[in-house]
């Protein structure tokens, strides 16, 4: 370490276990740091990063006070409140493969294994630090959002040879600065043809992105799945896959992607709210509920622990509970009433009075209390509407849908979607979600819990056409379950023998995906049975 510049550095270390900052301590002015500040929480780190300048900032990544490292150095990023030019490094004991998941995933200037030689800080510390002093002009012009400035300082540096050693990440930096500038075909033209060169892990993730800019959706999906064997960028992969699933509106199969890359690095919690929305547009309720309960669990000690994400479980309990089977209902009922709890345990003044109303009215309805649902809700006033988040107010219209107060809810939905569409920062998966919402409660008047049962009483009677109707409808909201697949299988099948029909593209299509839930779930004995014997009406249909 070049001691004069150490000299001139000022140090942010950010630990709570007193030998730790003991060493490192010890270690840094052995390197010729003076100028070292410490702090054990991470809020006191905040406050010190909007204070001071600091040009090195040490940090352990399990932090055991407020929030964990993790969340602290994501608050940063996300609210610009470490400057590019300041270097960043985490230091921990735990090195699983979740942890190193999470520190890619992250991506600090450094990252370093306790316990920790002196020589190892310094080799460590003197490349990162010397890295961020060369490209310190161009990490100030991106900060200060001059992306046409930084490219011209990215290409003067590139005439150094003295630079040669930083080349690989001065590249890097000028295509995020290209598609920062919106020059989406210049990007691709420069990342193939640094991928000719040398196949750089970044510069394929930086062309599968000017792919999907450009719709050349083909291209991007190859690549991704390429990118996908390689260890380093798996869970990459998995996140720009995603992004491509989204865009061509193929839910299912981005749950199924997102979910994949939530199980490798659990603790980022943006990836936990976007299966959370896809699970609700694909009316997947059981993954919905898991992806509520895990933000719960790794929002915990982060800038994400609020009231909300208790509410969410609860309300994401109820929803699985109006589509589950009866032996389910009250373990589901038990969770949102203890998400409750918990909520008002760890938020006491926490001012959700009203959501907690329309929770408490959803649960009446599902012990068969409708009436007394009703009445909870008749006391919620309209005039909050303004005040309440887009989740308040999207529950509060499933409750109302549900006791029959279809046009309510309606309503309701009318002024979520108006604020999605007057709001860019609003996600385009929560607008998706609720123009669904809307044409699904527009056409379908009762609620998941009543419909499989209305549908099987009009059959009994006879009235094939409307129980045919009733479960197509109960299959749309409800096409996990089981039970109700093999009800409209069973309809779908007297209507075709009833009028000596044939099965077509469109009966097919039903029967297929019946027949796919069917076996994908777990059936009764009796149920078992019936389903042999429907399908023994198919074949002979064929």
């Amino acid at each position: 370490m070049n001691h004069k510049l150490a000299e001139k550095m000022r140090v942010l270390i950010i630990d709570d276990q007193v030998l730790a900052k003991g060493y490192l301590k010890y270690s840094l002015e052995q390197l010729g740091f003076q100028h070292i500040d410490y702090v054990e929480k991470s809020s006191q780190a905040v406050t010190a990063l909007r204070s001071h300048y600091y040009d090195l900032v040490i940090c352990a990544y399990d932090l055991k006070e407020e929030r964990e490292g993790y969340f602290l150095y994501e608050q940063l990023k996300d609210n610009k409140e470490l400057p590019a030019t300041t270097a960043f490094v985490f230091i921990s004991a735990d090195t699983s493969a979740e942890i190193v998941h999470s520190i890619v995933e992250l991506q600090p200037d450094e990252f370093l294994a306790k316990p920790f030689t002196i020589g190892d800080l310094d080799k460590r510390l003197n490349r990162v630090l010397k890295r961020k002093q060369v490209l310190k002009p161009i990490y100030q012009a991106m900060e200060e959002d001059k992306q046409e400035q930084a490219l011209e300082e990215i290409e003067a540096f590139l005439t150094e040879p003295k630079h040669a050693e930083f080349f690989p990440l001065a590249l890097k930096l000028k295509g995020e600065t290209l598609l920062a500038c919106g020059l989406i075909e210049q990007a691709k033209d420069f990342y193939q043809a640094i991928i000719n060169v040398q196949n750089f892990t970044w510069a394929q993730i930086g062309l599968i992105k000017t792919f999907i800019m450009l719709d050349q959706d083909n291209d991007a999906e190859k690549l991704i799945l390429e990118l996908a064997l390689s260890p380093d960028a798996t869970l990459m992969a998995y996140d720009l896959l995603t992004g491509l699933q989204i865009k061509l509106h193929e839910f299912e199969d981005a749950l199924e992607s997102v979910s994949m890359a939530a199980d490798i690095s659990p603790r980022n919690i943006k990836r936990h709210e976007t299966a959370l929305d896809l699970s609700r547009i694909t009316h997947d309720y059981q993954a919905q509920y898991e992806a509520a309960k895990r933000i719960v669990k790794f929002a915990k000690n982060s800038i994400h622990d609020k009231p909300e994400i208790y509410l969410n479980v609860a309300r994401a309990s109820i929803d699985f509970a109006m589509t589950a089977e009866d032996k389910q209902t009250s373990q589901l009922i038990k969770q949102a009433t203890d998400s409750l709890r918990q909520m008002k345990s760890n938020f006491p003044k926490a001012d959700v009075d009203d959501q907690v109303k329309v929770i408490d009215a959803r649960i009446m309805y599902l012990r068969d209390e409708k009436d007394n649902a009703k009445a909870l809700l008749h006391q919620l006033c309209d005039d909050s509407w303004e005040k309440e988040n887009n989740e308040a107010l999207l529950d509060k219209a499933k409750a109302f849908h549900e006791v029959g107060l279809q046009e309510h809810a309606l309503k309701i939905l009318d002024v979520i979607e108006k604020r999605c569409q007057d709001d860019p920062q609003q996600s385009e998966l929560f607008l998706q979600y609720v123009q669904q919402e809307k044409t699904e409660k527009t056409e379908i008047t009762h609620s998941p819990k009543d419909l499989n049962n209305f549908a099987v009483i009009k059959y009994k009677r006879g009235d094939l056409a409307t129980a045919l109707k009733t479960f197509r409808q109960a299959f749309t909201i409800m096409p996990k379950n089981p039970s109700i697949a093999l009800n409209l299988l069973q309809a779908t099948a007297m209507e075709l023998r009833e009028k000596d029909r044939i099965i077509n593209g469109k009966a097919d299509t039903i029967i297929h995906r019946c027949m796919k839930t069917i076996e994908m779930g777990t059936l009764s004995q009796e149920q078992e049975q019936r389903y042999q014997r429907i399908k023994n009406i198919l074949a002979d249909l064929h």
